[in-house]
């Protein structure tokens, strides 16, 4: 089991690159306000031209946006790439991808979360520690905390513990693996598929019905992917109810369902995710997930 690299600490002044890698940005205002944060805090932030290309429901065709991507990952100057928005295309850029991972191009920062997942997880399969976080469109929507914490961590500063709802099973330590649930999914059997031996798996998700995280869920158990994890941390399922009149399990009782009887640590209702805070997970660290007491901890922290 072994820590990915983390890219160096920013600092107020540090150029930071924009793109759109997954779904047509539409949420203008929001992306304004999430551009603004950033600038506030004194970093100089560049947008890649044409942000708000559209092609059917993808910002840009394939070949542009795989072009932002590697345009802001090799810019020397670039450290660290945010993402504007998810939705869904970022799976579609990483076909025939590769990261130019050599040492003439220094690990860099990328922040995202929901249909990032793919980058995020790609680049844990290369060694490099990135931020599931809220892309630009929700920034500005989260907490005060929220914002701290994300500035903390990319900063070079320790976080705080979470505190979810532990159900029981005891103590799991081991690398953590955030992402959405659905895009993980669509990963399985894929080359983006990470090794999952001595992971602790952070899933959240949105808008999808119980028996769609049933299916899902099923469909890790029956792959044998979940029998190499060590612990699992749930974060937020919101607007995940069955429809009206509709015989159906609670997403609650899903979850319990096919999670519960792993043999795990399993801790729950963590603030990450959609529609709510979301708070920053690093990729590929070290952390302890507390199932007894509900409290996820992140281990790796920056050295003064």
């Amino acid at each position: 089991m072994q820590s990915e690299i983390l890219p160096q600490p920013l600092k107020p002044g540090d150029l930071l690159q924009v793109i759109a890698p997954s779904g047509v940005l539409r949420e203008l205002e929001a992306f304004e306000q999430g551009l603004e944060i950033w600038r506030s805090r004194g970093y100089k932030v560049k947008i890649i031209p044409k942000i708000d290309d559209k092609w059917g429901y993808l910002a840009g065709t394939d070949e542009n946006r795989r072009n932002q991507l590697a345009a802001a990952w090799t810019d020397p100057d670039c450290r660290g790439i945010l993402c504007a928005r998810g939705g869904f295309g970022s799976t579609r850029i990483l076909e025939n991808w590769h990261w130019h991972s050599g040492d003439s191009i220094l690990p860099k920062w990328l922040i995202g979360f929901s249909d990032v997942t793919a980058l995020l997880w790609s680049l844990y399969n290369i060694g490099i520690s990135s931020v599931h976080g809220p892309v630009l469109t929700t920034l500005a929507d989260q907490p005060d905390w929220s914002i701290e914490r994300l500035f903390n961590w990319v900063e070079g500063r320790p976080l705080a513990a979470l505190k979810g709802c532990g159900w029981g099973g005891g103590i799991a330590t081991g690398i953590l693996l955030p992402g959405n649930l659905t895009v993980a999914t669509h990963l399985l059997s894929t080359p983006i598929q990470p090794n999952f031996d001595g992971v602790i798996l952070a899933i959240e998700d949105v808008t999808e019905a119980p028996y769609r995280i049933d299916r899902m869920l099923t469909q890790w158990r029956l792959s044998g992917a979940l029998s190499k994890v060590r612990g699992i941390a749930l974060g937020g399922f919101t607007r995940c109810e069955a429809p009206p009149n509709v015989p159906s399990f609670s997403i609650e009782e899903v979850l319990r369902d096919r999670l519960g009887d792993l043999g795990i640590p399993v801790v729950s209702n963590l603030p990450f995710g959609h529609d709510g805070p979301n708070a920053v997970l690093p990729v590929g660290v070290e952390v302890t997930l507390d199932a007894n007491q509900g409290i996820l901890d992140v281990i790796t922290q920056y050295l003064d």
